[in-house]
């Protein structure tokens, strides 16, 4: 009986995700009844090593990971999907969601001591600090300075156009919801964000969903740069490449630094099992040291860095762009400045 009711909750499950435009899926088995139903933004790759940790004191319950994009997944949990935790890279739509009802609250000593920063009341929670990179192929520059501010960024792509017409990548910020926190926190931060944006416009840039696509097409050679990516993705990525295909550039100038976060639905079931995946994950993010984990933890970049590299607070001031006209304004001057072809 106990096997015919999971075959039934699963076929649920499937049906749910086949709803939605999902980039991975994988079920993690336990040994009883209980299923943790997982939405996130990321990479089973990256992420699996943490849900197999979590299982190890947690063995009695089952894990199904789905994987979309960060704007695929705020649809979901704003249109009532029924997910048990979500984890997001684009910190304006979790805390949108959170604001709005959609979050349920938990508290537990492992998120009260999360620095102020890193939560919002008992409902959003921060686990990573991951700066924004550069990404670059090491072959197509080769003869080329490295730049290490965006205003040697732009002298290069302008005295080099051949060099990068149709090799230059980044997020399309219409789809991608953490490409679009990206673009109007460094808009809102410094003025070289749309002087960069119409030079690369006019090098007909490619335009990406997701940090994994630019990075692999940098190691095949495809792009010479990709701007704006994970960092975190991009030195998983880095360690895979022994051929020192890719370089890893952190701008001197100013970086983004998003917190990747967890909230927990307010349509979920599962709650103890969500809020005690939550737990590890906030006992994780206040590490000392990185250590073999592949993604960063807090302190790693901490709050009051200098020189732009702290992150981007949790707090109403994320919801700015995300009004509609606000939004449409944004759009309407990106795409003046990205599709200039």
């Amino acid at each position: 009986m106990r096997h015919a009711c999971l075959a039934i909750l699963l076929s649920c499950l499937a049906s749910i995700v086949s709803a939605l435009e999902i980039e991975d899926h994988r079920h993690f088995p336990g040994t009883g009844d209980r299923i943790l139903k997982v939405i996130s933004t990321a990479d089973l790759e990256v992420f699996e090593p943490y849900l197999k940790a979590f299982q190890v004191s947690q063995s009695a319950l089952s894990i199904d990971y789905t994987v979309v994009s960060s704007a695929e997944l705020h649809r979901a949990i704003r249109g009532g999907a029924e997910f048990d935790l979500a984890l997001s890279s684009a910190m304006d739509l979790q805390f949108q969601l959170a604001n709005d009802g959609f979050a349920q609250s938990h508290r537990s000593e492992a998120t009260a001591g999360l620095p102020d920063w890193a939560r919002w009341r008992d409902l959003i929670f921060a686990f990573t600090a991951e700066p924004a990179v550069v990404v670059l192929s090491t072959k197509r520059f080769d003869g080329l300075g490295l730049p290490t501010t965006r205003q040697e960024l732009l002298t290069l792509l302008r005295e080099y156009p051949d060099r990068f017409e149709g090799a230059v990548g980044t997020y399309d910020v219409r789809d991608s919801g953490l490409g679009y926190l990206f673009a109007t926190q460094e808009a809102r931060s410094t003025d070289a964000y749309w002087r960069l944006s119409e030079v690369m416009g006019r090098l007909n840039p490619q335009l990406y969903c997701c940090s994994g696509q630019m990075i692999d097409d940098v190691a095949t050679g495809e792009l010479a740069l990709a701007y704006n990516v994970l960092g975190s993705y991009a030195a998983e990525r880095l360690a895979r490449d022994s051929g020192g295909r890719v370089q890893i550039l952190r701008m001197e100038d100013f970086s983004n630094v998003i917190l990747r976060t967890a909230i927990i639905p307010a349509t979920a079931n599962e709650t103890a099992g969500a809020g005690a995946l939550i737990d590890m994950l906030a006992r994780l993010g206040q590490r000392e040291a990185p250590g073999s984990w592949p993604l960063p933890p807090l302190g790693q970049t901490g709050a009051d860095n200098l020189g732009g590299f702290g992150p981007i607070r949790l707090g109403p001031a994320l919801m700015v762009y995300l009004d509609p006209l606000n939004r449409r304004a944004f759009l309407t001057e990106w795409e003046n400045a990205m599709e200039q072809h």
